[in-house]
């Protein structure tokens, strides 16, 4: 799978919102996808820093572009389990998210995905997720 088949899944299969995120794969693997959100203020809280749910919301869904890159393209699935810590805040600056698919199974995958902002070297927040493949 390349980064345009990736972005392929994004526009064909997600929701109108999904879509106004933004989002754009940047390099997706055998096991493993880089996402990138970009920065915009609609997306800012109070304070300025990325709101959560946006960086949820990315980490999500780059998940189903890692899955669909290990299995060879999409194939339906849903969301089990997410679970996000959030460690520093992100100001002015888009968001790579990593995700690396840790099992693979028939009905269940799961990752483990880091949000770094660009250009940093510390994660601003860390998730896992549980996916049932349909």
């Amino acid at each position: 799978m390349t980064p345009e088949d990736g972005d392929a899944i994004l526009s064909d299969y997600f929701a109108p919102w999904i879509q106004e995120l933004g989002l754009r794969v940047e390099e997706v693997g055998e096991r493993h996808a880089v996402v990138r959100l970009p920065w915009s203020d609609a997306l800012a809280r109070e304070g300025g820093g990325l709101c959560g749910q946006a960086m949820m919301a990315a980490a999500d869904t780059a998940t189903v572009v890692a899955i669909s890159s290990a299995r060879g393209g999409f194939v339906p699935m849903t969301t089990v389990q997410q679970s996000t810590t959030f460690q520093r805040p992100v100001l002015g600056k888009d968001v790579l998210v990593h995700v690396r698919i840790t099992k693979l199974g028939r009905t269940l995958a799961f990752s483990e995905i880091t949000m770094t902002a660009d250009g940093a070297t510390e994660p601003s927040a860390q998730a896992t997720t549980v996916y049932a493949i349909l």
